[in-house]
């Protein structure tokens, strides 16, 4: 593994509420090496969105911090672009227009020439090329999150941040961009954290797996090292023991952690339908 760039120290995040501060996070230490393609999952609630908030700048945590190559993440910046399940293209540009604002902003002083030989560049790494002059409206679901990921990688992010990128999409296209995306993180070797909800795409693309306990005050539960070689085919993993081992691993994780709470939750319930038989009920059901 190659020398950590990237840090999280003692990681926690409060936020006001009106009954006092509610906290989201706690103590969550995470060391992550240059290149490394790592995935967050976790229940709903279990503040992976928050904890690639405060990477990207946009939360400041309450306790601990990040540390980007030896400097405090305060603010966002462009070496940490991020990714959202939403395109957030801007639909009065086209394809080009939009990675080309991303470019202005971050290589400010080079000629006409050298930005769109670079617009060109990233277009071309999401196969979109055949799209430059067309509006956001124009193009599919999928293309329209090609060029959100060719304006992130024009860029030039140290790390590259991915909120549940293809959780809207179809199947096939959701495949055919996951294999983009490996293409892309093995051409660039660019340091990846996505968020995800599917297990197949967290062991399929990532060298590690970050398991988050289900809030409030959530942190770090497991991590899993994920030691299939690259590049990876899913056709041939599908049959692969290792990788149906790293499958079972997550899901029984998630699985157990669900337990843990329903439980919890039908307690409540039964409290707030009626009293001492509705928690005979319960224990009756729980016992069988």
């Amino acid at each position: 593994m190659q020398a950590k760039h990237l840090e999280l120290e003692q990681v926690g995040i409060d936020f006001p509420t009106p009954k006092g501060p509610f906290t989201a996070l706690t103590d969550v230490n995470l060391k992550i090496a240059k290149g490394e393609f790592v995935s967050l999952i976790g229940h709903s609630g279990c503040g992976k969105s928050t904890v690639l908030n405060i990477v990207a700048g946009l939360h400041q945590a309450t306790t601990g911090g990040v540390i980007l190559d030896g400097a405090e993440v305060k603010n966002p910046g462009p070496e940490r672009a991020v990714v959202f399940q939403n395109h957030s293209l801007l639909p009065w540009l086209s394809v080009y227009k939009n990675v080309e604002l991303a470019v202005k902003h971050t290589m400010r002083g080079k000629s006409k020439k050298e930005m769109r030989d670079w617009i060109m560049h990233n277009l071309e790494l999401v196969h979109m090329t055949h799209a430059l002059d067309k509006l956001p409206s124009e193009i599919s679901g999928g293309m329209k999150q090609r060029v959100g990921i060719a304006r992130a990688l024009a860029m030039e992010p140290k790390v590259l941040l991915m909120d549940e990128p293809f959780g809207a999409l179809d199947a096939l296209t959701r495949a055919h961009l996951q294999d983009s995306l490996m293409e892309i993180h093995a051409d660039l070797g660019n340091t990846v954290i996505m968020i995800t909800h599917d297990v197949d795409e967290a062991v399929l693309l990532s060298d590690r797996i970050v398991m988050m306990n289900n809030g409030p005050a959530a942190t770090i539960g497991e991590i899993l090292d994920i030691e299939l070689p690259r590049p990876r085919d899913r056709l041939k993993l599908a049959d692969n023991p290792q990788y149906n081992h790293y499958r079972h691993e997550v899901l029984t994780f998630l699985y157990d952690k669900q337990k843990k709470i329903e439980p919890v939750s039908s307690h409540i319930k039964s409290n707030q339908a009626g009293g001492g038989s509705a928690k005979k009920a319960n224990s009756k059901s729980d016992a069988a």
